[in-house]
């Protein structure tokens, strides 16, 4: 099985030398993906291994070709490469040696006859190469034969119900058996990287996600106003995000223990300004991570005047405490479009059962901040308060989740024992079910209860605490990050199954 995968427009606008950069990077991505999520290794990494597959870049599109044992994972690699950025679409081919017309229309019925039959058609063909026929030959020569020889009921140029493409490279005639779209943008790791503000809710969620889009290597920050069970939330959605669209290149999550902040600009700051002032604080904060990642911007989701702080006067007066750009990709989206495409790559769900933890409420909020009077509210600030949650930040490699960086004597690390014999046992398998639904868990030893890990807090309660259940997750993050969450809880009938 093969796929034809055509690059993101602007992809092909860059000059040459910058153009093939771009393809090579991505098809660098995908072979790390592919190998990531599938365990297949293309045939740059294992050029000896006949079952390796084939990654491999050209001036005008990219081919990945799988052997016949790995057909299996069509539907696991179609969804890779329908979230991988800088790809605008791409084909489902069936590869035939090229013959001659005649042949050609024998391969098309095939596969067309039965999906041809009560509608109308058109032919398209691309032809790359020297041929005895152009294009439009191929086009009227099949289309004909296809008229005469099955059951659709005519030819409509401007709005058929099939379009039969067919692409000629050489000799080789490729029958597309089926367009499916990409994301767009550009490859991950051709821009710089960038330090997204998330807070587990839509807009964050769907900020990262353009960002990553755009081709920039997305690490993410979270401020912790709501304990644990906020972080771990939090955490799901940062790691959801990267598997699925930014799994080519690590990176890292960082926390950042909030409370004090909060408390101090309750205690210290006037009501109408306290919004004004925590983002002040979030960015002075955001700006001292961004140095020791060395990143030059920072991501948020704000869109103006969806809240008071998100005024235009206000956000001018919040990025004065930075040296950094700030992009906001959000900025003039509707909160109703933000949820939609919240709900189209998958963030939705989980997104939809995070709290919202404002930290301040003001009773009447200011839309129109003065620097001056804010300056001056900021004077009875006590800025020990805020370095101290800067240096008490902790880093997470996102590919594992385990801690890179932590305060002396502080472990937010849980034992969780790794199981996979045990009386009673029960496996949850806590994936999205996007997840689930490509990659279902079969051959297993003991009973499988589906429970989407955004919804497993609330169910784990409900279940009987008489069993024992081991918690199952493609690669063991999500499910050693609930695990542990949850026997800091107590309960202590929990573990992680591994197939």
């Amino acid at each position: 099985m093969k796929y034809m995968i055509k690059y993101s427009g602007e992809m092909t606008t860059k000059s040459r030398v910058v153009r093939q950069q771009f393809c090579r990077q991505l098809r660098r991505n995908l072979a790390r993906v592919l190998r990531l999520h599938l365990g297949l290794f293309d045939k740059v990494t294992a050029p000896q291994d006949p079952e390796a597959i084939t990654v491999e870049a050209t001036w005008d599109h990219l081919q990945v070709e799988l052997t016949s044992a790995q057909e299996v994972l069509a539907p696991q690699v179609e969804a890779i490469l329908a979230s991988t950025p800088g790809i605008w679409s791409f084909n489902r081919v069936l590869p035939r040696p090229l013959v001659d017309l005649d042949d050609i229309v024998t391969h098309v019925l095939q596969v067309y006859d039965s999906r041809l039959q009560g509608h109308s058609f058109v032919v398209r063909c691309r032809r790359v190469g020297k041929h005895p026929f152009n294009s439009m030959d191929v086009e009227s020569y099949v289309g004909a034969c296809l008229r005469q020889r099955s059951s659709a009921t005519g030819v409509d140029l401007h709005n058929p119900d099939v379009t039969v493409l067919l692409e000629i490279r050489d000799q080789m005639l490729y029958i597309v058996d089926q367009s499916l779209d990409g994301i767009g943008g550009f490859p991950l790791g051709t821009q710089d990287s960038v330090l997204s503000l998330i807070s587990g809710g839509y807009d964050s969620a769907v900020a990262s996600y353009l960002s990553m889009k755009r081709g920039l290597r997305t690490h993410f920050l979270f401020f912790n106003l709501g304990g644990s069970e906020h972080e771990i939330a939090v955490k799901e959605v940062a790691l959801y995000l990267w598997l699925k669209f930014g799994a080519s290149h690590p990176v890292q999550f960082i926390t950042v223990p909030f409370g004090a902040v909060v408390a101090e600009i309750l205690e210290k700051t006037d009501s109408s300004m306290m919004g004004v002032v925590l983002k002040r604080m979030m960015l002075r904060a955001a700006t001292a991570v961004a140095d020791s990642l060395d990143v030059g911007a920072l991501v948020t989701g704000e869109s103006v005047a969806q809240v008071s702080s998100q005024t235009l006067t206000n956000l001018c007066v919040i990025d004065e405490v930075t040296s950094k750009l700030v992009l906001r990709p959000l900025i003039m989206t509707d909160k109703q479009d933000i949820v939609d495409v919240a709900r189209e790559i998958g963030t939705e769900e989980f997104s939809a059962v995070i709290p919202e933890y404002c930290g301040v409420i003001s009773v009447k909020p200011t839309t129109r901040a003065k620097l001056p009077r804010v300056l001056h509210a900021e004077k009875r600030f006590d800025f020990a308060v805020l370095e101290a949650a800067i240096g008490g930040r902790l880093g997470f490699d996102i590919r594992t989740m385990e801690v890179v960086r932590k305060d002396p004597g502080v472990s937010q690390e849980v034992d969780v024992p790794i199981s996979n014999a045990a009386e009673n046992l029960v496996i949850l398998d806590i994936r999205h079910p996007d997840e689930e639904e490509l990659r279902p868990l079969t051959a297993v030893p003991y009973p499988v209860e589906k429970v989407p890990f955004f919804r497993l807090n609330a169910r784990f309660t409900q279940l009987a605490s008489d069993r024992h259940y081991l918690l199952y997750c493609d690669k063991g993050v999500m499910s050693r990050l609930h695990a542990g969450h949850l026997k800091e809880k107590g309960h202590g009938n929990v573990g992680i199954y591994r197939k």
